[in-house]
């Protein structure tokens, strides 16, 4: 069988990372500007970083996506609406697609910069060929699967929306145990707040178990050098499983950079099987 060639998609913190991304083989890279995304800890780019990254990019035929997929409050929307007029007008060279989850903010994308695309983030918990078809008909390029899903369900998402429509799913790092990288815990451990880009990835902390009526004694848990994996998942890595992604009918391939956003995270984690197992 003949399998169209998926894109590889790799996630830049930085000018010097994305650069090195484009020089190694990436066929896009995805980046955050300084607000708005969910990588607020990264360095991210400035906008004149932006806009050489995406000149340097495109020079080389890579397309660069720009993060914009925080949960949006009230006091976030005027200052959006200034980020994408200033996407918009980004000299050389615009950016080729906006990441975004929240539906008020794929709003505003679309009236300030209507030819712009939009993928929709894995953060909008797009679980079903319903949920692709209602982003689709409202202008959406791509959708990003959750990461709850198997293989057999990307497939069957394909079979049933536009050959045209994008299916970005991702095939490496670090997999977040809430519903598609919604967290709560690291908001009620420290107030910084997961679904606005300011993640302390409290689920990899080191922790104990006390039983209730033994109150301060605290019981072994199993941990190796890396530390204790009560909360979390393993990481993701889907090297062996390229054919059946194929098969899936994935159009891009997405990279994910854990907590330590240089590690090198596969080997350290587990699988995501096809038949979600």
């Amino acid at each position: 069988m003949t399998y169209k060639k998926p894109e590889l998609l790799i996630p830049a913190s930085s000018l010097e990372v994305l650069k090195t991304a484009v020089i190694f083989g990436a066929d896009a890279v995805y980046i955050g500007g300084e607000a708005f995304g969910l990588r607020a800890k990264a360095k991210n780019f400035s906008s004149e970083e932006m806009a050489e990254g995406v000149a340097f990019a495109h020079a080389h035929g890579v397309k660069v996506y720009v993060t914009a997929n925080i949960l949006a409050h009230n006091y976030d929307l005027e200052g959006a609406r200034k980020y994408f007029a200033e996407l918009r007008d980004m000299k050389p060279e615009q950016p080729d697609a906006l990441i975004i989850s929240d539906p008020g903010m794929f709003m505003i994308a679309k009236e300030v910069w209507p030819q712009v695309e939009v993928h929709i983030s894995t953060q909008a918990n797009n679980t079903n060929y319903e949920t692709y078809l209602f982003w689709w008909k409202l202008g959406a390029k791509r959708v990003v699967s959750a990461r709850e899903l198997s293989l057999v369900e990307i497939k069957g998402i394909r079979e049933k929306i536009p050959a045209e429509m994008e299916i970005e799913s991702f095939v490496h790092g670090a997999m977040c145990i809430s519903y598609s990288g919604r967290c709560l815990l690291s908001n009620f451990f420290t107030g910084r707040d997961a679904n606005r880009g300011a993640c302390t990835h409290p689920c990899r902390w080191k922790y104990a178990v006390v039983e209730e009526t033994r109150p301060g004694e605290y019981l072994p848990v199993y941990e190796n050098e890396r530390g204790t994996y009560i909360f979390n998942s393993k990481d993701l890595c889907m090297i062996q499983y390229i054919p059946e992604i194929l098969d899936a009918g994935i159009d891009s391939l997405k990279i994910d950079r854990g907590p330590d956003e240089d590690r090198s995270l596969c080997g350290h984690g587990g699988q995501n099987l096809p038949e979600g197992h």
